[in-house]
Order: C-alpha cells, then structure tokens, then sequence
C-alpha cells in the first residue's frame, strides 16, 4: 500500500464525514461505486487527477487540502528569503482565548502551495478536538500568507461562508523563535462584532495549561498600551 494513497484516502475519509456524507453519498456525487470509494479512503488503489478534482468539488474543498501530507515529508517553504519563523515550515500552530466560553481555540496553519518567493497559499482549521483529526473542524478559512521585510500578513476567507474574511499581522517574522505574536482580526457571530484578538503562533503544539491561558488573555500592559495608542496593538 502506498503511503501517499493512505494518506490521500485518510484525507478523502476526513472531509467526507466532516460534511456528513455517506459513502453511497458521494459515490452518487462524483459517479464512482461505493467499493471503489472504499478502496480509495483505505488507499488500496490511485486515484486519478480528474477523479482528485471532482471528490474536492463534492466534497466543497481545495484539491490540495487532499493531496496535503504531514510536515515530516516535505517543508512547503524553504527558502533563505522567506523569514526565519517560517523557514522550512509547512505546517504551525496558533491559539486563542475567547473571554466567552473561556476556553482556549487551537488552530492549525497548512502552508499548502508556494505561488512566488513571498506568497504561499494556506489553511487554517479552527477550533478543532481532535489533533489527529484537526480537519475536522469548527470553522476552516483558506487564504495566502505573504512575508515582507517588517511583518507576515495572512489574509483568510470562511470556505463555507465566503462573505466572512478575516486576517493575521505578525511583527519580526525575520526573528526566529519557537512562537511568535500575532494580531486575529474578522468578525465575530456569537455576537456579530468586528474583533481584534491575540494570537500565539508556535512551530509545535504547546502545552494547554494556566500559563498558557494567562499569555492568551488580555492583560493590563496590553490595556495600558491600548489606552496610549488608542488602538489595541501586539508585539
């Protein structure tokens, strides 16, 4: 068995049941038998690109997110202009603490495809359980992140609610460190408000403890800053 065709199957099996799908279900929506789909998910056999394409398309994703392997295979960016944070970095993690349900959001970043020396094309899948699972998600956004001299600028969009965008600023990206600072901004829907959040990004998964939550949190050098500035600022 090839270990790209499990780990394409694996992903196909992912996203298939994170939209509720059976596989009678997509059988009926790309054309192709339920053994053969079956055969696919356990990676028993190859897929062809075209039949790639149409089970994303059913399945309402990107093609790369099924053809996307772990870290350890290939790093997405490489090279000595990108910043030292990402360099050789095709996959990282960021968390969040929302004041309303006061519990800390995971998130992970799938740098997917490299498209010049300052753009890659990205995922982020939000709010996950289950780490090995972490696709199957509460809320996935799709988007590009772009490296410049001073800052790193990811620029997200909701894949099933295209209307709703959102972004990441991360300052001295040049820098290299185990984690890094970032700004969250978009829109809140528990209430709908534009929002403006902390973010820890870190090339591993952190420990998700009292220390973690009191970084996360809003502190009063962060309200001291804001009232100086008037604007609410992370470095």
């Amino acid at each position: 068995m090839s270990e790209i065709n499990k780990q394409i199957g694996d992903n196909i099996r992912i996203f298939r049941k994170k939209r509720n799908l059976t596989l009678n279900e997509l059988s009926g929506l790309v054309h192709k038998s339920k053994s053969t789909l079956s055969k696919y998910e356990k990676g028993e056999i190859s897929i062809d690109i075209e039949t790639l394409y149409e089970i994303a398309d059913a399945l309402q994703i990107h093609v790369e997110q099924l053809i996307y392997c772990p870290p350890k295979r290939t790093a997405a960016i490489t090279g000595n202009s990108n910043p030292a944070f990402f360099n050789g970095v095709s996959q990282f993690y960021a968390y969040l603490f929302d004041g309303r349900s006061n519990h800390i959001i995971r998130c992970v970043f799938d740098i997917l495809s490299e498209t010049d020396n300052h753009q890659s094309k990205i995922m982020m899948y939000m709010n996950y359980k289950d780490l090995k699972n972490y696709q199957n998600c509460e809320n996935t956004y799709w988007g590009y992140i772009e490296h410049y001299d001073a800052m790193t600028h990811i620029s997200l969009t909701n894949q099933d609610t295209p209307m709703e965008k959102a972004s990441v600023q991360i300052l001295a990206s040049y820098l290299d460190s185990d984690t890094k600072w970032g700004l969250f901004n978009g829109f809140s829907s528990r209430p709908m408000m534009p929002i403006a959040i902390k973010m820890l990004l870190s090339k591993s998964v952190l420990k998700e403890d009292i220390a973690l939550i009191q970084q996360l949190k809003v502190t009063k050098d962060d309200i001291r800053m804001l009232k100086l500035y008037n604007m609410l600022s992370v470095t």
